[in-house]
């Protein structure tokens, strides 16, 4: 902060109107400093990978669930959290399910559980520059990766997401990050990624489940595998938007019931195709696609960048 004083004694009868210019001077030389220190904020960076180790923790089984009030809650959860499509046009605007990224209802390891999440909050987070409490990170998941709009605080919705993540999360410590949680983080391919040869890996291993063209398979006139872009997918804003963000997943968790049968490569590739597509816009962009990308998009992603001769961020409805 910037101070300035006024020697009284050598300026008894100081004009009221220069002193409320100086005064004025100094508040717009501070308002501009904190601007452009607000300018350099970087409001990617990443959360740090998971320790290493075998994963030891264990949810409680879903028979131990109690026969009460909040028990009743953590079922509402989980059934929000399976089938989060309850909420299409309320708070989800798309087709996807919490779910989909947060596989077996959320317990899975290495596939960002709950459990692993729950008891690291509150944490500062750089993407929205503030200590965030668990409610505001699964709203957070509702305003980018379903495209929607967030459940308010205190609300049933809310509430119910939140005391599920907690009884997942019975047993595990607090504060202390536990293997398992996120997504893996993949060492640097020996190539850099190719959305050329992710092509051949996604047509050979996905498009069974996730059709030719990325836009999921119905049944029965609901999704049983998710669409990967478009305008039914996550927006520009999620953190599965990132190529390194899925790449770590895709490995993980994919092709569903084949974990870690896909090269590292073939997961960064494979990554670089699915998210070199269109898909529903940044809720942060301000009118402009290269300002938006340069606060928000320093890292790999294809916002902001040409494919086959189109400007990806340009956002689809």
């Amino acid at each position: 902060m910037l101070h300035t004083k006024i020697n009284i004694k050598v300026m008894p009868k100081l004009n009221l109107r220069v002193l409320r210019l100086q005064l004025g001077a100094v508040l717009l030389s501070s308002l501009t400093l904190s601007q452009a220190f607000a300018a350099d904020k970087d409001y990617q960076v990443e959360l740090p990978a998971a320790p290493e180790g075998s994963v030891t923790f264990t949810s409680p089984n879903e028979a131990d669930i109690p026969n009460n009030a909040f028990g009743d809650a953590v079922r509402y959860g989980q059934s929000l959290f399976t089938n989060t499509q309850q909420l299409r046009g309320k708070y989800v605007g798309n087709e996807l399910n919490c779910s989909n990224c947060h596989i077996n209802k959320g317990r899975k390891a290495n596939a960002a559980p709950l459990w692993g999440a729950f008891p690291m909050y509150p944490a500062y987070r750089k993407k929205n520059d503030h200590v965030n409490t668990i409610d505001e990170r699964i709203q957070g998941c509702f305003t980018y990766s379903m495209n929607g709009t967030p459940p308010p605080f205190g609300s049933k919705e809310l509430t119910a997401l939140v005391t599920y993540h907690y009884w997942l999360s019975t047993g595990a410590p607090v504060g202390q990050a536990l293997p398992g949680r996120g997504y893996p983080k993949l060492d640097t391919p020996a190539e850099a990624p190719s959305v050329s040869r992710g092509e051949v890996v996604y047509q050979d291993n996905c498009a069974i489940c996730h059709g030719d063209n990325g836009a999921g398979t119905q049944v029965d006139g609901h999704y049983a595998f998710p669409p990967l872009w478009g305008k039914d997918s996550f927006n520009w804003g999620a953190g599965m938007h990132r190529v390194n963000t899925a790449a770590g997943f895709i490995k993980a968790n994919m092709p569903l019931g084949k974990p870690n049968s896909l090269t590292d490569q073939q997961a960064w590739d494979v990554a670089a195709f699915m998210n070199s597509h269109e898909r529903p816009q940044d809720p942060r962009y301000n009118g402009n696609i290269a300002q938006t990308a340069e606060t928000f998009h320093k890292h790999q992603c294809f916002y902001n960048k040409e494919v086959d001769n189109e400007l990806r961020g340009q956002g689809v409805k």
